[in-house]
């Protein structure tokens, strides 16, 4: 398995750069960790806030800020932009893995080597998500460094809130890879793809829509779609709440609780399973 692995992480690298797809994926989040280090200018005096320039514009400073809660409150809110723009770039540079290995020729290919198909889909899944954790590392961690740089504070907790972003791209890729195998398109994998994410967004009202419809079997239904997909609301809300600390919201604290994650997880992996079964079925 390892070896299958290893040939198929250096298929996804190669074919990506061959693309253009590993270039623009990183240079892309390079231009924002630009615009990002030179759009923040702060005058930290004694440990607090005296100044600051946002974008090239001064900021009224009245009173002195704690650093270390201006930081938090920034890299609270901050993380939640990261989750959007992180799960973006990551669903659009790994949602043509699945279409593009079944071509035909290359599906030929592949399935001419002595590993099973179920091997065959699981190691390039991995390889996926290798090259998507790759870029969420580099984007964190490189913010990460430069509010340390600029503010000399270290939130190891916005580091950390990346592992909870990396759990949606898993799941999301899962229900990617389970597109690609049924329809063999990259369009369609991607445009799914981004409905079940602004699905689970909307779903973040199902208390709301459960309440306004006038049957019970309605209200049921609602409820049955908001458990079954992937809580997209919810793991926003979990990113802000867990680089944020304490004294949060209760409905950030909701996100907290273990169900949005096993329930989003659970999604993923019924979503591979299934693939994994179509595609040994999968007739070439």
């Amino acid at each position: 398995m390892m070896k299958v692995l290893a040939a198929n992480i250096e298929d996804v690298m190669r074919e990506a750069a061959a693309r253009w797809t590993l270039i623009a994926y990183f240079f892309l989040s390079t231009i924002f960790i630009i615009v990002f280090a030179s759009a923040i200018n702060l005058d930290i005096v004694d440990g607090a806030l005296a100044g600051a320039k946002l974008f090239g514009k001064e900021v009224d400073m009245r009173d002195s800020i704690s650093i270390e809660k201006l930081v938090l409150g920034f890299e609270s809110g901050f993380s939640v932009f990261l989750y959007i723009i992180c799960t973006f770039m990551a669903i659009f540079a790994t949602a043509h893995l699945v279409p593009r290995m079944m071509d035909k020729g290359t599906v030929d290919l592949y399935l001419s080597r002595p590993v099973g198909r179920v091997k065959l889909l699981l190691s390039r899944y991995v390889a996926g998500l290798i090259l998507a954790a790759s870029n969420v590392i580099y984007l964190i961690g490189t913010v990460w460094l430069i509010v340390v740089w600029k503010t000399g504070v270290m939130n190891a907790r916005f580091l950390f809130g990346g592992l909870i972003i990396f759990l949606v791209i898993a799941v999301l890729l899962a229900f990617a890879f389970l597109v690609g195998v049924i329809t063999s398109s990259t369009a369609v994998s991607i445009m799914t793809t981004f409905g079940i994410f602004f699905f689970g967004l909307a779903m973040a009202g199902h208390e709301k829509y459960a309440a306004a419809v006038s049957k019970d079997w309605q209200a049921w239904v609602i409820e049955t779609l908001y458990w079954v997909f992937p809580k997209t609301a919810e793991m926003g809300q979990a990113v802000f709440g867990f680089v944020g600390g304490d004294q949060l919201p209760e409905r950030v604290l909701r996100a907290l609780s273990p169900a949005p994650f096993l329930t989003t997880a659970a999604f993923g992996v019924v979503c591979l399973v299934l693939a994994s079964w179509l595609f040994t079925r999968k007739e070439f």
